[in-house]
């Protein structure tokens, strides 16, 4: 006799974790496709996908557009948005392989959104870099960084796949001490869903980073876009006092 739906999620679920966690299934290693899954617990297709949901949802388990179903490397990366540290050295004192692509970059005014988040009156010129951050040579994070071009004369000229932070404090003097975060889920589009491996609409984390320097004056709007089965977000602001 089958098992119900739910309890037969469950049994696909513990299944595919044992595997996982015995080295059955590698890190990167590819999952058999949805259907093969089906026929395998003889269950509908809709069952097996809920099942590899809730496994991505806990980051055991990560999905690629047109590719199917892949195991985790690893644990997910733990990001404190509070902390100073820039994208490489996170990755690398965690014991990971970090690696940038740098996307494109533009200019032009700013739009009403960041006007009203960047506290700027009247036509401003923006810089927009965007690039492509990956973990262990897997792209799990789109970022796009607003510039104020007056602030940062020839950056565009400089090597953008570096740390920011590093090129404002050496080239521009600029040190940040304080930073407005907004966080929130919100669904892949476009280039981001693109460059990210994922379907249209599917869920990233999204973080808008507002940066201050040293004077008290915004110099960066930051836009991150995450894959959300590959990182954890922690805070401990006792580190920060």
């Amino acid at each position: 006799m089958k098992k119900n739906g739910t309890s037969q999620l469950a049994t696909i679920r513990d299944t595919l974790t044992q595997q996982i966690d015995s080295g059955f299934f590698a890190a990167s290693a590819k999952l058999p496709s949805e259907r093969e899954l089906s026929d395998i617990f003889e269950t509908s297709r809709i069952t097996v996908k809920d099942a590899l949901m809730a496994l991505e949802a806990e980051g055991r388990i990560y999905r690629e557009e047109r590719r199917g179903w892949f195991v985790a490397s690893s644990e997910r990366l733990r990001y404190n948005p509070l902390s100073r540290s820039h994208f490489h050295k996170m990755v690398t004192e965690q014991n990971r392989d970090a690696r940038t692509e740098l996307l494109s970059v533009s200019s032009s005014p700013a739009n009403q959104e960041l006007m009203t988040a960047m506290e700027l009156h009247g036509l401003t010129k923006i810089h927009h870099v965007h690039r492509l951050r990956f973990l262990d040579n897997r792209p799990v994070l789109y970022v796009e960084n607003c510039l104020i071009a007056s602030h940062f004369p020839d950056v565009l000229n400089e090597d953008l796949t570096r740390s920011l932070t590093e090129l404002y404090r050496e080239r521009y003097g600029y040190t940040t001490c304080r930073s407005r975060f907004d966080v929130f889920p919100t669904a892949a589009k476009g280039i981001v869903a693109k460059k990210l491996n994922l379907a249209e609409g599917q869920m990233v984390l999204k973080i808008r980073r507002i940066n201050y320097n040293q004077h008290g004056t915004i110099i960066d709007c930051e836009y991150e876009h995450w894959r959300h089965d590959a990182v954890a977000i922690y805070i401990d602001s006792e580190l920060y006092r």
